[in-house]
């Protein structure tokens, strides 16, 4: 069952993700009453990149976008696979910083800010992911993902409403979406352009456009554990948030990284430690 969970998450969860991306163009275009791309274009480009001459400013680019992708599709695995969720918010983070060097180790301007920023939205959602992983540890008393599946619980989402919210939250920073494109915008849009990317191109650029498609699977795998009982529903669950994220960024603008900080910390961190609170209460 392990190598078949392995299977899926190495081969077709990134077909998923880079379906769902191609989906998110093109509502976004109907949102804004234009035709836009096919839902296959995603695969084009990615084609297309990997088809380009492999240029690098330094070496250590390469090594950062390398673990940057394996850190990501090791997290997947882990969560496919019911380990341990701190564990796999370790491995999650530890590609993320990977990520944020690379993007230091040139002299870029807008690589240079944008990886700044970056830091900032990686400030701004680990502590919701983390408080997540709290809540479920205190309803099933197992870091494990394993125990979820198997023991005999209630939907999470139940007793652990606030964290549908707050996974919410981290979806739309994790994939760059208004109003918490601060660091890198997938659209050019910003005075950035493509921030903490801008240096990276080709097949280096691919993996990580690979790596988002990884991301958003794994992302959507958070929030169909609140309903861990029944992950067809969970998926739906896990949809209609990934909906909701797409109308969120075509109908706000971008703000300002110290207004992400102040929402993150206070609305996210927030509810997540009141609805802790009245776990405990309600015991």
């Amino acid at each position: 069952m392990e190598i078949i969970n392995i299977f899926f998450v190495i081969v077709i969860a990134p077909v998923i993700g880079g379906l769902l991306f191609g989906l998110d163009r093109k509502l976004t275009a109907r949102l804004q009453k234009r035709m836009g791309p096919p839902i296959l274009q995603p695969f084009y480009d990615l084609f297309k990149l990997f088809g380009k001459g492999r240029i690098a400013s330094n070496q250590f680019q390469l090594i950062s976008v390398s673990v940057y992708i394996a850190c990501t599709i090791l997290s997947l695995i882990l969560l496919a696979t019911g380990q341990d969720l701190l564990v796999l918010l370790f491995v999650l983070a530890l590609g993320h910083i990977m990520l944020i060097l690379g993007g230091f180790s040139v002299r870029s301007p807008y690589s240079q800010i944008g990886s700044q920023r970056e830091i900032l939205q990686l400030m701004a959602y680990e502590p919701l992911l983390v408080f997540m992983v709290i809540g479920t540890y205190l309803k099933t008393g197992s870091f494990l993902v394993s125990n979820l599946m198997t023991g005999s619980y209630k939907p999470l989402l139940i007793s652990l409403p606030a964290f549908l919210l707050t996974q919410i939250i981290v979806m739309a920073i994790k994939l760059h979406k208004s109003p918490f494109d601060i660091s890198a915008s997938h659209h050019a849009h910003q005075e950035l352009v493509r921030g903490i990317y801008t240096e990276f191109s080709g097949a280096q650029l691919a993996l990580i456009e690979m790596a988002h498609w990884y991301e958003l699977i794994l992302l959507m795998g958070f929030i169909a554990l609140l309903w861990q009982t029944n992950l067809v529903i969970g998926g739906l669950i896990a949809f209609a948030c990934f909906l909701a994220v797409i109308l969120l960024d075509n109908i706000s603008a971008r703000l300002t990284w110290k207004w992400m900080i102040r929402f993150a910390w206070s609305f996210g961190v927030g509810i997540s430690v009141a609805n802790l609170a009245a776990i405990y209460i309600l015991r």
